[in-house]
């Protein structure tokens, strides 16, 4: 097996997904492993990654580091601290695993993965300073800093759906499914309701989906949704002046129909525009495999060529 090949496990609170990953050779993906798991138990969850990783060492000599990333806040020592959406708490995922394994092991917040992820192989690539903004069922974030990971003091930053602003309540894929469920309502000759089947069962999914199909109503979401995101980045941006802003997740499926007026916003909104470089706001190239790919390089550049 070359040298630098590490694996790379997203641990989601419905499955967990590993990748087998040449990360000497450009992030390139040589095996895949997916199985579900508990959001409600967490030492399931933990046994689900051990199984995970195990599976894509067999039979394989030389398998260097494992990286794992994990929704919550992650400390340094890579203990879960807390995680919305799974069970757990306190939970020391980083020791427990390396001891199944036997291999180095890095756990670190699952958007932090994604931005190392698209920083090295993906949208982020030729830049210093990148700020990722993943836009799913919430917001979140990640931040690279001089070439390297911002995790702050703690190992908490990048958690910019937090914010005193709520960018979470106006600018998710959450908020776009109650935005659509309110329209719905109100316009019911839009495509919207029809496509949910009822406007209590309205998503963001299908807001997208209504407006990629043309719905002037749905487009209208999206067109105030990506007003408000790209406000909120021009705020970062004059924080923390990256060479480039990448945002990701599910709600950028709908592509220009939510950058386009992102931009617009965000240029109109951040600080002396006429008066700074550019600074890019472009859609994310991994997808899915953002996070698992960025864990395998990180635990292999921070674990084994350090």
């Amino acid at each position: 097996m070359p040298d630098g090949v590490a694996i790379g496990i997203d641990a989601g609170g419905t499955k967990v997904e590993g990748l087998l990953v040449d990360a000497a050779s450009g992030g390139r993906i040589l095996d895949r492993r997916v199985v579900d798991t508990p959001a409600t138990d967490a030492e399931a969850a933990a046994r689900a990654i051990v199984a995970v990783a195990r599976e894509l060492m067999a039979g394989r000599d030389g398998v260097a580091a494992l990286g794992v990333g994990a929704a919550g806040m992650v400390d340094r020592h890579g203990v879960i601290r807390f995680a919305p959406n799974l069970a757990w708490r306190e939970f020391p995922l980083a020791e427990r695993v390396a001891a199944a394994v036997a291999i180095p092991t890095l756990v670190e917040n699952d958007a932090n993965v994604a931005a190392w992820g698209e920083f090295r192989f993906g949208a982020g690539q030729g830049a210093i300073d990148m700020l990722l903004v993943t836009v799913g069922t919430g917001i979140g974030g990640g931040i690279v800093a001089g070439g390297r990971l911002f995790r702050g003091a703690h190992g908490f930053a990048g958690e910019i759906g937090h914010i005193i602003v709520e960018p979470d309540q106006v600018g998710s894929g959450r908020a776009i499914g109650r935005l659509g469920r309110a329209a719905a309502d109100e316009h019911p000759e839009s495509l919207i309701a029809e496509l949910a089947g009822g406007a209590a069962h309205v998503t963001g999914a299908v807001v997208t989906e209504a407006a990629t199909k043309g719905d002037v109503v749905a487009r209208r979401i999206l067109s105030e949704v990506g007003r408000r995101l790209g406000e909120g980045m021009a705020g970062l941006v004059n924080i923390l002046d990256p060479d480039v802003v990448v945002v990701g997740g599910g709600v950028i499926e709908a592509g220009e129909l939510i950058l386009g007026p992102a931009r617009t916003a965000f240029a109109s909104t951040v600080e002396a525009p006429d008066h700074r470089p550019e600074v890019p706001v472009v859609a994310a190239q991994m997808g899915n495999d953002a996070g698992a790919v960025g864990a395998a390089d990180l635990a292999w550049n921070e674990l084994v060529r350090a």
